[in-house]
């Protein structure tokens, strides 16, 4: 059985096998009068307009027809970095923000993801697995048919592991394509507060291990930052993990300049990201190695602070990524309409540039670019309907959702 889906507005990334920068991250093929045409295993069999689509359907048997009633039409979202694995919310952190902490004090105090760190611990795999599976239900809602969860809340090897297996089970139950990325140096431990070297030998040594064992993550990442890790951690980490067969990425350069940016493009990583503070050079290293920038707005929009440089990473050819960094810290959303919004108004993208950045770029930043990010064949038939004209009703429409509805391979799940 096939499904012609016709009578609809795509627009849709252009994959070019590489993720798209400079002058492409704004590339869209538009189909004013288009058609998609699904096999019954969820994989695109053709798209283009309308009426070559259906010449195609035609020599086909069992297609069925379905009319999108000249509704625009765009890949899923991709999200590319969240942490919506955690035991509870944060919210008189918040308030403290609001009055003025600053978040590095507040983590110094066993604040923050330390925090997080205590209720994890307490917390069962399966009320983990629930809360997950909540934000992952909200964020599907809102369009994102594929996202990446990071571990990084346990920061012990029995923690990590069971925050992986909770993602594990929302991989293989929930509707969405789940990348599972291993984060065990997301803070310094306590105990470890006088010796954060000590601390990433463990992770290297014990738990590093153990998660390759479990097979659960294919990625690994490490938070390098002032008072957290340092960029020589980062790299011993980093590069053990690849020794290991994993990928790579690392939060580099959030609040200060430590040379992040710099450490992604040295290891080829997959991605860098949050990047508010990156230098000029780092930035057109990333590009010269074919690092995305997974740029997170709601962070910066959470924490009132100035907005990652988009328009000179994209005009200096580095592909930009956009993620929610769902979190009960310092983004709490699972919302890509709202990230398109602020990047579009808040860092000077267009809206086209956001979509490809929002789906395309982000899923080379996962290793999910031949299933999803853009509709072309052979690929997973995820996309949306939008209640507008274009793409631009996602940052014009403040506020609110204009997706109507979500396919995750053909099949309509919102």
């Amino acid at each position: 059985m096939y499904i012609l889906f016709k009578n609809c507005r795509i627009f849709n990334p252009v994959d070019r096998g590489v993720p798209c920068g400079g002058n492409n991250q704004g590339e869209l093929a538009a189909f004013p009068d288009g058609a998609l045409l699904v096999a019954d295993d969820g994989r695109i069999v053709a798209i283009g307009e309308e009426h070559e689509v259906t010449k195609e359907a035609s020599t086909l048997s069992k297609v069925k027809t379905r009319d999108m009633q000249g509704k625009c039409l765009i890949p899923g979202f991709v999200d590319p970095h969240t942490h919506m694995c955690f035991a509870t919310r944060r919210e008189a952190e918040f308030e403290l923000r609001l009055a003025g902490t600053p978040y590095l004090e507040i983590l110094k105090k066993g604040g923050g993801i330390l925090s997080s760190v205590r209720a994890v611990a307490e917390a069962t795999e399966s009320e983990l697995y629930e809360v997950t599976r909540k934000h992952a239900l909200s964020a599907l809602k809102s369009g994102t048919t594929t996202l990446e969860i990071k571990s990084g809340y346990g920061l012990n090897t029995e923690s990590e592991l069971k925050q992986l297996r909770a993602i594990g089970k929302l991989a293989r139950e929930g509707v969405q394509d789940v990348v599972a990325t291993f984060l065990g140096a997301h803070a310094i431990p306590l105990e470890f507060k006088n010796n954060p070297d000590e601390f990433i030998t463990l992770v290297i040594d014990e738990m590093l291990p153990a998660v390759v064992e479990q097979g659960i993550a294919d990625q690994c990442d490490i938070f390098c930052e002032e008072g957290v890790f340092t960029i020589e951690q980062g790299r011993r980490l980093l590069k053990a993990a690849k020794a290991q067969g994993m990928k790579v990425k690392i939060h580099a350069d959030e609040v200060h300049d430590l040379g992040g940016a710099g450490l992604a493009a040295e290891l080829m990583a997959c991605s860098a990201d949050h990047l508010l503070a990156a230098s000029d050079e780092n930035i057109r290293a990333m590009a010269a190695q074919g690092v995305v920038a997974n740029l997170l707005p709601a962070t910066a929009y959470s924490l009132r602070k100035p907005y990652a440089r988009a328009r000179f990473m994209i005009d200096n050819n580095l592909p930009v990524a956009l993620a929610t960094d769902c979190n009960p810290g310092s983004s709490y959303t699972e919302s890509m309409p709202f990230v398109i919004g602020l990047a579009v108004l808040n860092m000077n993208m267009t809206p086209a540039e956001a979509l490809v950045a929002a789906t395309l770029n982000a899923a080379y930043s996962i290793g999910m670019a031949d299933k999803v990010g853009s509709l072309d064949v052979g690929k997973q038939a995820d996309f949306l309907t939008l209640d507008g004209d274009s793409p631009a009703i996602l940052a014009y429409h403040a506020g609110v959702s204009p997706v109507q509805e979500v396919y995750k391979k053909g099949v309509r799940v919102v």
